[in-house]
């Protein structure tokens, strides 16, 4: 029998909080895991009022990682793992209710990094390097190189290398095709993560009032961590990613060509500011086609009680609870500029939505947490003994759920400090480096939602439908 370490607080039931939780149990912690959100009524669904990050349908999972090796390698082992998840629920071996062995954790279906420059972008050409040097061979797979179509070709994936079949209207795609990528089925995933952790985790409680103590407590509350601990204040910030979620009917032509078996994970210019940030996914079984866009990481800044304003998450769901209204009865703004380069996007590379007048179903607005330099944070709060924060996902750490949890525990037992990645993820100011992120520009600043021009719902949904 496992000798029992001690025991430990975890604040937070996304992936940061449920994977260090099941990695605290398997090292001989005693664990608790608190969340306010009533994950086993809403089973980690968006449409039924989980409004963390975590609680999505789907999320991209990738290795290459341009010349950041500290990722690239987390992502092999975070890859393995989703195989085994994978295995796992297929064999019925943990097989978590409501779930059963034909549900899927990860869809290894590929992730598309696709420009609109005529030439591979230096970041995909390191991608392809970066992964090579590693030992990862012929798993780039470059759509400008004929070799590699040629692979693409023999292993039956060559619709992935051409997603939105540009060569049809005469256009030459250009991007890079991660072929040990694809997507996790985030919902899904949280709830095999929530079953394993109910194995082997003293308990997951919710709202019981009482107090609660334990030599070490972590922060793991997605965008609601740096509103909670003032600390982070510009380290850390609650940013807004605007989703559009399209639902495609299953007699459309675009059923079977946006299906995970055809059709791979994308993302668009990303690193092309406000005209770009696009990423997308198949369509799943219901039918939802999404895209999001995260070229502007909007704000909402509030004044908190010691006088400093600090962006905070609010959502339809949290609206709704707030006023004591039926979940999903409040529609959340959503930002023109992200529905315009959205919808720019569709009309050039995905024009049969407007052929078949596919409107948009349902947007959202995804609150992540966003670190300066895009680094996780993952490390003791100064001057506060026993508290540690697993934060600062900046939009790219679902795909680690297996893993990043053991990360956390070796961070917290003072091993293996001497990683890259580890000190990537150290308490640090940015001092005299140039941020990725703009922090707390607070309320007179360009992205904060007081000012930028926003849209309801039911206006894009008539928009949509008349344009269409």
């Amino acid at each position: 029998m496992m000798e029992q370490k001690g025991s430990v607080i975890v604040v937070g039931a996304g992936i940061f909080g449920l994977s260090t939780a099941l990695h605290l149990s398997r090292r001989g912690y005693s664990v608790t895991v608190f969340d306010k959100q009533p994950y086993d009524e809403s089973r980690y669904s968006y449409f039924k009022g989980a409004d963390s990050a975590s609680a999505d349908i789907n999320k991209i999972v990738r290795s290459a990682y341009g010349q950041q090796t500290e990722y690239q390698q987390l992502s092999g082992e975070a890859i393995a793992a989703w195989h085994e998840w994978n295995n796992e629920l297929a064999s019925g071996q943990t097989l978590p209710p409501g779930m059963s062995r034909k549900h899927r954790v990860f869809v290894p279906n590929g992730n598309m990094s696709l420009s609109s420059d005529v030439e591979l972008p230096s970041w995909e050409l390191a991608c392809i390097d970066g992964m090579e040097k590693a030992g990862y061979h012929n798993t780039q797979l470059a759509t400008t190189n004929p070799v590699h179509c040629d692979l693409a070709a023999d292993r039956g994936i060559s619709s992935y290398m051409d997603p939105f079949r540009q060569k049809g209207r005469g256009k030459q795609p250009v991007g890079v095709l991660d072929t040990t990528g694809g997507m996790a089925v985030a919902d899904i995933a949280c709830r095999f993560a929530l079953h394993k952790a109910r194995e082997e985790v003293t308990g997951i409680i919710t709202r019981d009032g009482k107090t609660h103590n334990a030599p070490m407590t972590i922060l793991a509350c997605g965008a609601l961590t740096p509103v909670l601990l003032p600390e982070l204040d510009g380290l850390c910030e609650a940013t807004a990613g605007s989703v559009v979620m399209i639902k495609i009917p299953p007699k459309s032509q675009l059923w079977s060509r946006l299906a995970p078996e055809n059709f791979p994970t994308f993302t668009f210019n990303m690193r092309a500011g406000s005209s770009g940030g696009l990423y997308g996914f198949p369509r799943n079984d219901e039918g939802f086609f999404k895209i999001g866009y995260r070229g502007t990481k909007y704000t909402n800044p509030i004044r908190h009680q010691d006088g400093k304003e600090r962006s905070t998450p609010v959502t339809r769901w949290s609206q709704a609870e707030r006023n004591g209204l039926p979940v999903g009865s409040c529609f959340t703004d959503f930002p023109r500029q992200a529905f315009q380069v959205i919808q720019s996007f569709l009309d050039e590379y995905l024009p049969e939505l407007r052929e078949e007048r596919i409107p948009v179903a349902t947007t959202r607005i995804c609150w992540y947490t966003d670190t300066f330099d895009n680094h996780f944070l993952v490390d003791r709060v100064p001057g506060k003994d026993g508290l540690m924060v697993a934060t600062g996902g900046s939009g790219h750490a679902f795909k680690y759920l297996p893993c990043i949890g053991n990360w956390v525990v070796d961070i917290m037992e003072n091993i293996k400090l001497d990683r890259p990645a580890v000190k990537a993820w150290k308490w640090r100011s940015s001092g005299e480096e140039m941020p990725i992120n703009h922090l707390m520009q607070g309320s007179q600043g360009p992205r904060a939602f007081g000012n930028i021009a926003l849209h309801k719902e039911v206006e894009l949904k008539r928009a949509t439908a008349s344009r269409l």
